[in-house]
């Protein structure tokens, strides 16, 4: 290289760095390298690690070891002196050495904290290698380690060091803890796989791409990383098509799912939509103005599908979900055309058969169960103007939206007259599975009994983790128990809901709440119509939207036997109507849980995302939530996808990534 080339690139470098400076003055940032002797004090280091010499990622250096020539560099390591300084002749040297016979073979010395490097020997090596992009450089390393801390930054950390042990590689560095094992599942990898040579490259090679594409779309501004969006990305593709897909082809893809890569830097990603729509039932757009625009810009007529797992005559939870397509359909009339397909299982069967009905012109998709889940998402991306809505709870996918019931609030009920009918305050329940929801409904239930009888204590068993939990009470002496709510009203099997043991050991049924599917379906149907799919699109674009309603709109309510005592009875109908107009909410009232922690004291709120998240029990309740080992098999799947503690179950190889 001539010394005028030499001159050139250093004079480019120079603008650059020039340019980087008042931009992070303008912006109110720090304009040169962070000196880590100013972050960093002895009292937050528990220990040093000699790494010998790696290759440092070159977008990772961020920063110098001391203040010495720190005002030399902009905050890109690019230069900030003249170009007649010794400084700039010394780096002209150096760029000339880089492209010469030898080259910059040297290694760097350099500190790294929290996957960020710090150079103590080597800062203009660095700044000429930044100015040709190169990708890495070699460096001898020492590692600090953090104390640890709750900090997720220094929990994320953590798990960084322990995944670098099996890729060595520090392009791998996830915002969060937990999010590597899912890469390893999504590569087909067992949790402590250690990555041969050949792995190593094959991702490598890949994720060079991919960090491409994440740059192009503004990634470096969004405070998560290239890693955490591959794993949003690979949700929907699989990862050999990064290396066969062109760069322009692989930007869409992303483009496709950069709104779920963007929740990720929200505090809060998953909107709780616990609310219907503010057209009223039946209340039709206006004749004026605004009701001839709404009509000119949103549809009259929708083709909607439902997507059912398994056969309504099969399953009461299809059937369930079947009634409510029979009440859309008797409802809205010539208004809609809807189509059913039953039995699909999930993956590339349910994306085909997705695929097929929007081929036929379907507009909306009810999938209606949570396994359907990666389908939505797959058919989400692949037809951003198809509606898709899934049936399961707190899913952060911007694409899908998702639709639950509180059905907390028909246990609260039911828990309400299981206090007022006991004798000794000894109540039963068999919960279902440890998932978003369940714990609220305990509780809600354990708060509704001690509303009627203070010495109540709810003993708790799961039909997850054992055989008979129902003959297991009776054996125990509990005449009261809780046992599944029925899905529909017209398909009473016993013993369902909240029971009563006979003298005979036969179970009696005395209430049990229930979901109307129909009202949901309807509702949201008519808010497409009537605009309002639209405006919550607007107003939480952002964030993923759940469908949380529950009694005031109708989409649950509580059956009750006709044995039921009249006096009861007038106590549940307070309640239903206390509960469905707002004056009364089960959790507003002093809780403490079982660890003694004053959970409300009495004059809160708890937020739908409190309640939802629930992952603890009151202190009346007797029982815990079982860990997933003590599960049974067949309830592994659905606790993979919606349980309390799904973050800290490790995925399956290949299985859905959350």
């Amino acid at each position: 290289m001539s010394r005028q080339e030499a001159l050139e690139q250093y004079s480019k470098a120079l603008k650059q760095g020039q340019k980087n400076y008042k931009d992070c003055v303008l912006h109110g940032r720090y304009p040169y390298p962070q000196v880590l002797d100013e972050i960093l004090d002895d009292s937050m280091v528990a220990g040093r690690v000699d790494m010998g010499v790696i290759e440092v990622p070159t977008e990772a250096i961020t920063g110098t070891k001391t203040a010495g020539r720190r005002s030399a560099f902009a905050a890109n390591f690019m230069p900030l002196l003249d170009t007649d300084s010794e400084f700039a002749y010394k780096w002209m040297d150096l760029c000339a050495a880089h492209l010469g016979d030898e080259g910059i073979r040297d290694p760097i010395r350099c500190y790294e904290y929290l996957g960020r490097f710090y150079v103590q020997e080597g800062n203009k090596r660095v700044s000429v290698l930044k100015s040709y992009d190169a990708p890495t450089v070699p460096g001898y390393v020492i590692r600090v380690i953090p104390l640890w801390s709750e900090d997720p930054a220094i929990q994320a950390y953590y798990d960084f060091m322990r995944s670098y042990q099996m890729t060595g590689l520090y392009r791998v560095y996830f915002s969060r803890a937990g999010s590597f094992v899912k890469l390893q599942a999504a590569l087909g990898y067992e949790p402590d796989h250690v990555w041969t040579e050949q792995e190593r490259q094959k991702f490598v090679s890949g994720f060079t791409y991919f960090r491409d594409a994440f740059k192009k779309l503004g990634g470096e501004s969004l405070p998560v990383t290239a890693a955490d969006a591959l794993l949003v990305w690979l949700r929907v593709y699989p990862f050999e098509k990064l290396k066969t897909t062109p760069a322009a082809e692989l930007v869409k893809t992303l483009s496709t799912v950069w709104a779920d890569v963007k929740v990720l830097a929200h505090a809060d990603p998953i909107s709780v939509s616990t609310e219907t729509p503010e057209q009223k039932e039946g209340a039709e757009p206006s004749t004026g103005l605004w009701g001839r625009l709404v009509k000119a810009v949103f549809p009259n007529h929708l083709h909607v599908a439902f997507i059912n797992e398994h056969c309504p005559e099969e399953s009461d939870w299809a059937r369930a979900h079947d009634l409510g397509r029979q009440y859309l359909e008797a409802v809205m009339g010539s208004q809609v055309t809807v189509e059913i397909l039953n039995g699909v299982q999930p993956g590339d069967g349910a994306v085909a058969a997705m695929e097929a009905v929007i081929a036929d012109g379907a507009q909306v998709l009810f999938a209606t169960t949570p396994p359907l889940i990666d389908a939505c998402r797959k058919i989400a991306a692949k037809y951003p103007h198809v509606r898709v809505l899934n049936c399961s709870a707190s899913m952060p996918y911007t694409a899908v939206r998702t639709y639950y019931c509180r059905i907390y609030e028909g246990k609260f009920i039911t828990g309400a007259i299981a206090g007022a009918m006991s004798r000794d305050g000894l109540i039963g329940y068999v919960a279902s599975n440890p998932i978003f929801g369940v714990p609220a409904s305990i509780n809600a239930f354990a708060l509704g009994a001690r509303l009627t009888n203070p010495r109540a204590r709810i003993q708790l068993r799961w039909s997850c983790a054992e055989e008979d939990p129902m003959g297991a009470l009776a054996a125990e002496g509990v005449d009261l128990i809780s046992n599944r709510d029925i899905p529909t009203p017209d398909r009473v099997r016993e013993p369902w809901g909240l029971c009563q043991l006979q003298p005979d050991g036969t179970l009696r049924s005395l209430a049990s709440p229930y979901w109307h599917w129909g009202n949901f379906y309807v509702k949201i149907v008519r808010s497409i119509f009537s605009g309002g799919w639209d405006a919550l699109s607007s107003k939480d674009g952002s964030r993923a939207v759940n469908y949380w309603w529950g009694m005031s709109s109708r989409a649950i309510d509580v059956l009750l036997s006709p044995e039921l005592p009249d006096g009861v009875r007038h106590l549940v109908e307070i309640l239903r109507q206390g509960v469905a107009g707002g004056s009364i909410e089960p959790f507003q009232r002093e809780i403490i849980s079982q660890d003694g922690t004053v959970r409300n004291s009495g004059d809160q709120w708890f937020s739908p995302e409190e309640i939802l998240h629930m992952d603890w029990l009151c202190d009346c309740v007797d029982g815990s939530i079982p860990p997933f080992e003590a599960l049974l098999p067949m309830s592994r799947s659905i606790v993979r996808l919606q349980g309390v503690y799904r973050d800290q179950i490790p995925p399956e190889k290949e299985g859905t990534l959350l």
